[in-house]
């Protein structure tokens, strides 16, 4: 058994599903009084300024902050269900089978949010690493447990979790920057359906 490790957006999706998720989840006054508190934010970013990690840490505290966790688990749910079958890459469902094919465990490493990926990973019978937002008793807060999981975090918490050496062959399957900590852990790296570190 080989293990093979696949980030989600951009990678097995045709795009990036965090957004989508913000605009399915949270309410059209709520988005725009988001927009406006972080309007600052949002420029810097948009400037190379502020880091994705910032920018995705502020958005889920101002879209999530005080939801309850049913309802939010929900439409975790039905955006796993209904939104992002219409993104999945073709290629990369076909990768996935390959590996099932071979008996191997397949891991997603994602900086996107658990409130989706459970659901989707367990319909697809595959493990996850990712993003997990923050219950405290009955209401979301809105913050991450243990951090963003993007960049050395994804590198952290697959060493965390797997003995690497115990696989004959480790794959990892990128598209950006973000993934390259998670590609440097692999006998096989993908950039963006090439092998090799940079495509």
């Amino acid at each position: 058994m080989n293990l093979a490790l696949f980030d989600f957006d951009g990678t097995i999706t045709t795009r990036d599903t965090f957004v989508d998720f913000i605009e399915f989840a949270v309410s059209p006054r709520r988005l725009l009084l988001g927009k406006l508190a972080l309007a600052p934010l949002i420029a810097g970013y948009r400037l190379g300024r502020v880091r994705a990690t910032t920018i995705r840490t502020a958005i889920s505290r101002v879209a999530f902050a005080g939801t309850e966790p049913g309802s939010l688990c929900e439409r975790g749910r039905r955006f796993a269900e209904e939104r992002i079958p219409v993104l999945l890459r073709d290629r990369a469902m076909r990768r996935l089978d390959w590996h099932r094919e071979q008996g191997d465990r397949i891991v997603v490493v994602s900086a996107s949010l658990d409130l989706y990926l459970r659901h989707w990973c367990k319909a697809q019978a595959v493990e996850l690493i990712c993003t997990e937002i923050e219950v405290d008793g009955t209401k979301v807060t809105g913050r991450y447990v243990g951090g963003d999981c993007t960049g050395a975090m994804k590198r952290r918490r697959i060493l965390e979790r797997y003995e690497l050496d115990s696989y004959p062959v480790v794959y990892a399957y990128g598209d950006t920057d973000e993934d390259r900590e998670m590609l440097d852990l692999a006998d096989k790296p993908f950039f963006r359906w090439r092998e090799g570190i940079d495509g």
